[in-house]
């Protein structure tokens, strides 16, 4: 059922009726310094009737590729619908953006704290005001996300098995891969869930970093999700992916067998046969070299580009073609 109709959209309290845009700055808690720290909620609403569709990004406040990606749906207006309700929110852990961090100051990851709390600590009222205020009214998403710390994703839609509608989703947005992954308790992506809001997770890059291949796979990725909704706007051109997404069921980590230097070999995205070489792990007084090889057949989806590693260390993700289920 779609939830947007001819009457006005409340969000936050501001009503946005059809045909009209509307930046809502809303301000949950202020700094320390009693300075104001919004976030800008970007609602752009056609006069035609259609689904509203949230594209979210920053809820790791150091995930910045996923901010870059809601920032080129704006500035080249693509959340301009031709029909329905596009609504960005860029950053959602503005506190986590200002400091470079992934937590809120209270130390807790927003994006375990869903559904949250009106009276609990300030990530989690952060994520009862999203869910309450913004969430009713959203039919699709998109949450982009990119990998942690020193870890690099290849460009990667996640998604729970077996939930067919999520899959069309899936496949319509064509990221190279696309990776089952169980929702896990607290995320937004489960919560959302809860509420009927068809979410899909993207993950590319890795935090503190812009790349600008996975922004373009993100942007394009959401033309053809709204081309899909009939709501692009015809002057955007769509790229159409050659080849299907590949769907990645079962995986797994490659770890370090001894601390040292990791020299990356560039595999990020590529199928590798078993034995195949991943990287190199020296020490650094130039006594030894050790090769880090593919333990099995599978495509790289994740590489830990630390210079440093410890033995133990996750350094690589692979798939694993040889065998089939849940991660």
């Amino acid at each position: 059922m779609i939830k947007n109709n001819s009457a006005p959209i409340i969000i936050f309290g501001e009503s946005i009726i059809p045909g009209e845009s509307k930046t809502i700055n809303v301000e949950i808690a202020r700094l320390h310094t009693t300075t104001k720290l919004n976030i800008p909620v970007i609602v752009r609403r056609s006069k035609i009737d259609g689904p509203v569709v949230l594209f979210s990004a920053g809820i790791h406040g150091d995930e910045i590729n996923g901010v870059e990606i809601v920032r080129q749906l704006i500035s080249k207006k693509i959340n301009r619908p031709k029909k329905g309700t596009i609504i960005c929110i860029p950053i959602i852990n503005v506190y986590g953006f200002v400091n470079k961090s992934r937590e809120f100051p209270d130390g807790r990851d927003l994006n375990r704290v869903f559904p949250g709390s009106k009276t609990g600590s300030l990530a989690s009222r952060f994520a009862f005001h999203i869910l309450t205020e913004i969430m009713p009214v959203v039919n699709y998403a998109v949450d982009f996300h990119a990998g942690g710390a020193s870890r690099f994703n290849a460009p990667q839609i996640r998604l729970a098995q077996h939930n067919e509608e999520l899959k069309i989703l899936a496949d319509v947005f064509n990221a190279p891969f696309t990776l089952y992954s169980k929702n896990i308790a607290g995320s937004f992506r489960s919560a959302s869930e809860k509420l009927n809001v068809k979410m899909l997770l993207f993950e590319g890059g890795k935090s503190l970093d812009i790349n600008n291949h996975i922004a373009d796979e993100g942007v394009n990725g959401v033309k053809r999700l709204l081309s899909h909704l009939d709501m692009l706007d015809p002057k955007h051109n769509v790229m159409e992916q050659k080849i299907p997404t590949i769907y990645i069921e079962k995986s797994g980590w490659v770890r370090a067998k001894c601390s040292g230097l990791l020299h990356d070999y560039n595999t990020i995205g590529t199928f590798l046969k078993k034995g195949s070489i991943l990287a190199t792990i020296t020490d650094p007084y130039g006594k030894f070299e050790r090769k880090v090889k593919a333990p099995n057949d599978g495509y790289v989806i994740n590489a830990n580009l630390s210079p440093i590693v410890y033995e133990g260390d996750a350094i690589y993700h692979m798939s694993n073609t040889a065998e089939n289920g849940d991660e």
